[in-house]
């Protein structure tokens, strides 16, 4: 893997166009079996915490939130439909609205979690699809909060598959690692080369006003980008190890709080103008330290913020999917609507 070599910084951080195939990252495609559930790939970094449950185990009711999403375009409706849903708590998605003017066949949908957060021992997995010439948004309800662990850790898988000139948004609230916890997530995403996705996260140090801010053990983040024959885009691996690594280091996130990342695969003919845009419009941002780079072989824009509040960062988000929208589409982004 390209960047498994972490610099004493304690994040690593790398790009790679190294030749991989396929979106597989399980050992097992039965639903009903707990190793569908459990990433094949989960580094030792993160295997170092795997302790026995002595309460509920892994793979037991309620650990394992499963979200099987497939969207497509109905020509009769004019508008992007649910076409296969399939949730297991503590994963739950709600149905497809839309809310926007000027994108009236756009799927925007919310994913819940009744339990509130991901608790030691948990699996968590979620394959959405969209098929040729759909455009969907989809958020979560609230912030991912990652609950103090005392045993054990917990993972989540992401698989994305695009079809040719699908238009995806996925721009999930915040992920909060509480104190003691330990997180491993990976995102697969499998983006036709007429498609356009883009995918953001945030990390914030943790529940700062109750005294908790890099107290987490581990918050481990993949990403890993390819095209519709399997061919490698991308891979970027964040490592946070605050207990282990003085993350205020220059060079990891000095003396800045909250770290996000947005991967924008596109059209390699828009990848050059709307880097130059975005980062014309970061360099009048002063609240988020941000920059724009193309990722290899022309195939996308990936984006690193640094800020102090997911606030400011989620603004910088917004303005991302503003013009990319605006680009791709010609249509306005007015928000996330959030009662």
């Amino acid at each position: 893997m390209a960047s498994n070599n972490k610099n004493s910084s304690g994040k690593a951080s790398d790009i790679s166009n190294e030749t991989e195939t396929g979106i597989q990252n399980t050992s097992s495609e039965d639903t009903n079996s707990p190793d569908f559930y459990i990433p094949s790939d989960t580094p030792p970094e993160v295997l170092e915490y795997g302790s026995e449950l002595q309460q509920l185990g892994v793979g037991r009711a309620g650990k394992l939130g499963a979200l099987t999403l497939k969207l497509e375009y109905d020509d009769e409706r004019r508008k992007t439909i649910v076409r296969d849903l399939f949730t297991k708590v503590p994963l739950h998605a709600q149905r497809a609205l839309y809310l926007e003017e000027s994108l009236p066949s756009m799927a925007y949908m919310y994913i819940q979690s009744p339990s509130g957060g991901i608790l030691q021992g948990d699996r968590y997995r979620m394959d959405i699809s969209l098929s040729n010439d759909t455009k969907a948004h989809i958020t979560t309800q609230g912030a991912t909060r990652v609950y103090r662990m005392e045993r054990n850790f917990a993972t989540q898988i992401i698989n994305i598959d695009l079809g040719p000139n699908a238009y995806f948004e996925f721009i999930p609230d915040q992920i909060i690692p509480y104190r003691n916890s330990r997180f491993y997530q990976t995102l697969k995403m499998r983006v036709h080369d007429t498609a356009t996705m883009i995918y953001s996260e945030v990390i914030v140090p943790g529940r700062v006003a109750s005294g908790e801010s890099f107290e987490y053990d581990i918050c481990y983040m993949k990403a890993v980008g390819f095209n519709q024959e399997d061919q490698l885009r991308f891979t970027d691996i964040a490592i946070l190890e605050p207990r282990k690594r003085n993350v205020s280091q220059l060079g990891v996130l000095s003396n800045r709080s909250v770290v996000g990342s947005v991967y924008l695969l596109c059209a390699n003919t828009a990848v050059k103008s709307i880097k130059d845009d975005l980062n014309s419009i970061f360099s009048n941002n002063t609240e988020v330290v941000s920059g724009a780079s193309v990722l290899p072989h022309n195939s996308g824009i990936i984006v690193r913020l640094l800020g102090d509040g997911a606030s400011a960062l989620r603004a910088a988000i917004f303005d991302v999917v503003r013009l990319t929208r605006k680009t791709i589409l010609n249509a306005e982004f007015s928000g996330i609507r959030k009662g």
